[in-house]
């Protein structure tokens, strides 16, 4: 199984870090060539804009979208989020467009906003998870299919559909591994 984190822009190698805790072969991924020898690819946390008009400028985000309709698992996480949705609430910011969401930016408030909570996930087990969320977005609706794994005060942000999981948050700045853990079942499904 190899998994790649997309590399271009943000913490991609916490992500790298936590892979490799689980034993699994993980690579920074800055080539659509790169992309397309993958079984599973997430999308890290930075700036959205940045990273989407990096994609395109590579070709990156043609070969994900050929590659998820060709059943590769993809997990994004805070702008990977953002990435990953058909709708941007007041933006026309690229995107890829594979979750049919509607997402807000920087919808916690700013840099000083920030903060972390413990969640249940009951698709993770009956102990929380605890979840960092940095100028995170969240999704104010859902559709076709994409599951609400997790919410707080009635937004989602943790969902879900097929083999494609988004979280608002950054499991990576923590200890547990249990979301990733998740993912690679994914992709092995």
């Amino acid at each position: 199984m190899r998994i790649g984190v997309l590399a271009l822009q943000g913490d991609y190698d916490k992500h790298l870090q936590m892979l490799k805790r689980l034993g699994v072969e993980a690579v920074p991924v800055r080539t659509a060539e790169e992309v397309r020898q993958l079984d599973g690819l997430i999308i890290p946390g930075g700036e959205s804009t940045t990273i989407g008009k990096l994609m395109r400028r590579f070709g990156i985000d043609e070969a994900i979208i050929e590659k998820v309709d060709q059943g590769m698992a993809l997990y994004g996480t805070c702008a990977g989020l953002i990435l990953m949705a058909n709708d941007i609430e007041d933006s026309d910011q690229g995107r890829l467009g594979l979750l049919d969401i509607t997402v807000r930016r920087n919808a916690f408030g700013r840099q000083i906003d920030s903060f972390e909570t413990d969640m249940t996930v009951p698709e993770l087990g009956p102990d929380p998870i605890r979840a960092v969320f940095i100028r995170a977005p969240f999704v104010t609706e859902v559709r076709n299919g994409v599951k609400t794994l997790a919410s707080i005060n009635g937004q989602p942000v943790l969902i879900q559909r097929d083999k494609l999981l988004a979280s608002a948050f950054h499991p990576e700045l923590t200890e547990d591994t249990r979301l990733h853990a998740y993912f690679l079942e994914l992709v092995q499904t």
